[in-house]
């Protein structure tokens, strides 16, 4: 399938740098791999980015993420299969990424700090971010995801 929306990547590559740049640094940040993972594959599902939940289930299965917990990620709250700790991240995933319904509300700000810190709190927010402007660029530009997408 071919779409006709421009490619960023081409048209514009100064715009993708910065975006490169913060997941990198989110990649080196607090967080885990799976964590990154479960992040950046949430997020995508919220959004309907097809293309990065594709890039990122992939990712994540070859990092060694369980696929019946990738399965549950939707329904997370209702699975005995995430963390304490991954549950709050889920939590703050939802939350950022639908950040006009309720912001961040102030009770789970103040589990994550006290459960991670203000650095991991910082780091969490900056890949829920970043992850969102990468799904508004699939969407928007109508990235299509392949069976390979390497």
């Amino acid at each position: 399938m071919k779409t006709d929306r421009i490619d960023i990547s081409k048209v514009k590559p100064s715009a993708y740098q910065p975006l490169f740049d913060l997941h990198n640094d989110c990649k080196k940040s607090t967080l885990t791999d799976l964590e990154f993972l479960l992040i950046e594959i949430r997020a995508s599902q919220i959004n309907s980015c097809a293309y990065c939940i594709q890039m990122h289930v992939k990712e994540a299965i070859e990092k060694g993420e369980k696929q019946y917990r990738i399965h549950a990620l939707p329904v997370w709250r209702d699975t005995p299969f995430f963390t304490s700790e991954e549950q709050i991240i889920l939590a703050m995933t939802e939350e950022i990424t639908l950040i006009s319904n309720n912001g961040l509300p102030e009770i789970l700000y103040k589990k994550a700090i006290n459960t991670f810190g203000e650095e991991k709190v910082a780091d969490i927010i900056m890949a829920i971010c970043g992850i969102n402007s990468w799904n508004r660029i699939g969407v928007a530009t109508l990235l299509i995801p392949s069976p390979s997408q390497e």
